[in-house]
Order: C-alpha cells, then structure tokens, then sequence
C-alpha cells in the first residue's frame, strides 16, 4: 500500500507540473510567433493570436519593441492596421531607446502610418527625442508638415537641447531646414554642447545651409 501510494503521488505531481509547464511552453511559441508575423506581415496569425487574447502591446526581448513598433519599421502594412485596431493597444509604448511607432514611422517617412496613428490619438509632442526632431532629420518634409499642422513644437528639445532644426541642418536638408524656418524655428538657441543650426551644418560640411543660415543670423542681428 504505501509504494502504491508513493507512486500516485509521484503521478500527480507529474500531472501538476506538466499542467503548469504546458501554458508557459504555449505561451512562449505564441510570443515568438506573435514577432515573427509582425516582421513577416502575416496578419492571419496576429489575428488568431488576438483573438486567443495575446496581449497586442507585448514587447520583444532583443530592443524592447512592440509589434506596431515592429510592423511599422519593417513595413508590414496589414499587420499594422490590424494592431492599430486591436482593443487596448497602446500607441505611446516607447522601445528601450526611446521610439515609439509615430517616431519610426516618421523617420521612415510613412506618410500613411503617421496619418493613421494621429488619428487614432498618437501623441504629436512629448518629453525628449519627438516625431519631429525624426522626420527632419530625415529629410521628410510632408511628414514635418503634416506633424507642424497638428500642432507639433517647431522648437521641441531633446534631453541635450537638440532641436528638429539642428537635425535637420545637420544631416544637410536644407528645404527641410527652410520648412521649419517659415514655421518659426528658432535660428539662434544652442544645445547643451553650444552647438545651434549653424554650428551643425558647418561641422558637417554643408555649405549652401551656412551660407543661407549665417545670411539669416546676419541679418537678424544676431551674428
């Protein structure tokens, strides 16, 4: 009777164990597949995989990022509009550097991404690093057009003071730098380096911008 015994004990453990096991190892594949189809742009299983109640605001281990943050970098577009619509996403969920989905979609120049997420509530102006201060340096005058008419902050600082016109006039777009002129950027106002636009086109060699923001300075008295 007692080995009897031991040995259902032993049974029933190994049932209990293998009850909390098997969630856990089902859980895993479904986080991993939820990724995959987000890169992949396989919107049938996002979708089965919401409808089983996976979380849509998961975050990957590697750099911290949601699948919309994913969908958007990778461009997988029906992925996308299928979390964009998932009950309780959270559009702001910032990855471990600090970019959220109107960012990357907004350094990647998606006209249409940053279209969907501004009217679905994503938020133009927020502490540090913005949309912004990414499509200008990026050179993607619609999307700092489109993020200026909804009220982004044309002198929106970075941690370091860096604003979109100093991104912008270092990486050398100078229509992009005109842009955000005409809408009132500030020409004279310095980082935390004391570096301001002009000091930015200069150490990167862009001529034809120093020429136009030292006219500017000049004139405003302020050089």
């Amino acid at each position: 009777m007692p080995a009897s015994h031991d040995s259902l004990l032993r049974r029933l453990r190994l049932l209990v164990l293998i009850a909390v096991c098997m969630p856990m190892a089902a859980y895993s594949g479904a986080f991993e597949d939820f990724f995959n189809a987000a890169r992949n742009d396989n919107v049938d299983e996002i979708n089965s995989l919401l409808h089983r109640g996976l979380d849509p605001n998961l975050v990957e281990e590697e750099r911290g990022e949601t699948g919309l943050i994913i969908a958007v970098r990778e461009g997988s577009v029906r992925v996308f509009n299928a979390l964009l619509n998932a009950r309780n996403i959270d559009l702001e969920v910032k990855a471990r550097n600090g970019d959220n989905a109107l960012m990357v979609a907004a350094y990647k120049g998606n006209r249409s991404a940053v279209e969907l997420l501004l009217a679905k509530g994503a938020e133009v102006n927020r502490p540090n690093w913005t949309a912004l201060h990414y499509a200008a340096a990026a050179g993607k005058n619609d999307i700092v057009q489109m993020l200026l008419d909804r009220g982004a902050d044309v002198n929106a600082s970075s941690p370091n003071k860096t604003t979109p016109l100093m991104m912008a006039a270092g990486e050398g777009h100078i229509m992009t730098v005109k842009l955000l002129l005409d809408r009132g950027a500030e020409l004279a106002v310095k980082n935390e380096l004391g570096l301001n636009a002009l000091d930015f086109a200069s150490r990167n060699g862009h001529k034809d911008i120093v020429d136009g923001l030292t006219y500017r300075l000049k004139r405003a008295g302020k050089l």
